[in-house]
């Protein structure tokens, strides 16, 4: 099937302005699914309130040119009884943009770092950052609603290629790097670095934590995956089994799935907590042999995502398409067209899928479909229980397959 196109945001183009530097590495909906980002390339991350964005989808059609919303937006100086509605905001970050990730705090949840009594900032219930990983290694943390620049971040040597925070609502951010690190920060304690997680060869190209903040997985280059404890900082194991450069994770709604996607033409689906690969989505077939999944083709996956409902993934490859798959089903679900993708996520709901290309943002409806009471209860279920407490559990064989996603 089909997915359908629900819009487009467009970047402008210029007469001297053609595709070269436009690559489009990252887009990102915010926690609670006020704003929608994504980088134009350059240097620019636009940043859109995602409800007005829909609404404009509706009432314009599909199409929707990025500069030409500002208009219909409010602005954030109008008057001051729009102080609190959402305000789109265009960021020049100084240097090419590689990664974004958005930032809730929870007030209760304290800084590690437990010393110090005076902070520069009092993070709020109500605030929202996004952090931008640059080419030239710095991490820049913005506050979304005033487009202000809040903390410049500068260790990592080489293009910080992913961010993601902790979410638990405690601004622990960890940003994965070129320069073969990853850096875990506290923005409660002024954007301090706690920590380097060291153990990659090579590039690392992406990181993911648990839905529970304790474990986070990491990729990259020469078949990497590792999965790190976050509380001891120390790795937990290596994961085994793809064939060449490993460029994004995604774990799911539960944590008792983990999604990795790889130039090896595959996203495997793992059960984090043994190692083991449960699914495999084969991007090409018949499916490359070792050696060959191995070198360049043209069905290098770039990029995965878990939906919300725990159900599909998506995922998005070399060969100009954007791909929906069931977790207990071997082929796609749905399939969209989408030339030179580099990026793909869920929005909030999960109704939504958002994929960057060339400095644009292409937006489809994804498969929805009511969840059983079984996989709700398994969800509700693995969110508290690793695979080792469940198959110690006093039911039967089956019931325990079933909860450890093995049928």
């Amino acid at each position: 099937a089909r997915s359908r196109t629900v819009g487009e945001l467009l970047a402008p183009t210029s007469p001297f302005d053609k595709k070269c530097g436009r690559e489009n590495w990252t887009v990102a909906f915010a926690p609670d699914g006020s704003y929608f980002a994504w980088s134009q390339g350059h240097r620019i991350v636009k940043l859109v309130p995602w409800a007005q964005c829909l609404n404009n989808f509706l009432l314009h059609g599909t199409k929707n040119v990025a500069n030409s919303i500002s208009t219909r937006l409010p602005r954030q100086n109008s008057d001051s009884g729009q102080k609190n509605k959402p305000c789109e905001h265009i960021i020049d970050c100084g240097d090419i943009v590689w990664s974004l990730a958005f930032g809730s705090s929870v007030p209760e949840k304290q800084s590690r770092c437990v010393n110090i009594e005076w902070h520069r900032f009092k993070f709020g219930q109500d605030q929202l950052l996004l952090a931008t990983g640059l080419n030239n290694g710095r991490i820049k943390i913005w506050d979304v609603y005033t487009g202000k620049l809040l903390l410049n971040l500068m260790d990592h040597t080489e293009v910080v290629r992913d961010l993601t925070f902790a979410p638990d609502g405690s601004l622990i951010l960890v940003s994965a790097s070129r320069d073969k690190t990853l850096r875990v920060w506290d923005l409660k304690d002024d954007g301090n670095m706690m920590k380097v997680l060291r153990g990659h060869q090579n590039w690392v190209y992406g990181c993911a934590f648990s839905p529970d903040s304790s474990v986070l997985c990491s990729v990259g280059a020469s078949k990497a995956v590792f999965l790190w404890d976050m509380d001891k900082y120390s790795m937990i194991r290596k994961l085994e089994g793809h064939h060449n450069d490993v460029v994004a994770c995604e774990f799911s709604p539960d944590g008792a799935l983990l999604a990795t996607a790889s130039y090896d033409t595959r996203v495997y689906v793992w059960d984090p907590h043994i190692g083991v690969i449960l699914m495999e989505f084969g991007h090409l077939f018949p499916p490359p042999t070792p050696i060959f999944a191995g070198g360049a083709n043209d069905r290098w996956v770039r990029s995965v995502s878990f939906s919300h409902d725990g159900l599909h993934i998506a995922s998005l490859a070399d060969d100009k398409m954007v791909r929906f798959w069931r977790i207990d089903e071997e082929y796609p679900v749905q399939v969209a067209p989408l030339n030179n993708g580099l990026c793909c996520t869920f929005s909030t709901d999960g109704s939504v899928l958002a994929a960057g290309q060339d400095g644009s943002v292409y937006f489809w409806a994804t498969p929805r479909q009511v969840s059983s009471l079984q996989h709700l209860c398994r969800m509700a279920i693995r969110r508290v229980m690793p695979t080792s407490q469940v198959k110690n559990l006093p039911i039967p064989s089956k019931v325990v397959e079933f909860l450890c996603y093995q049928i």
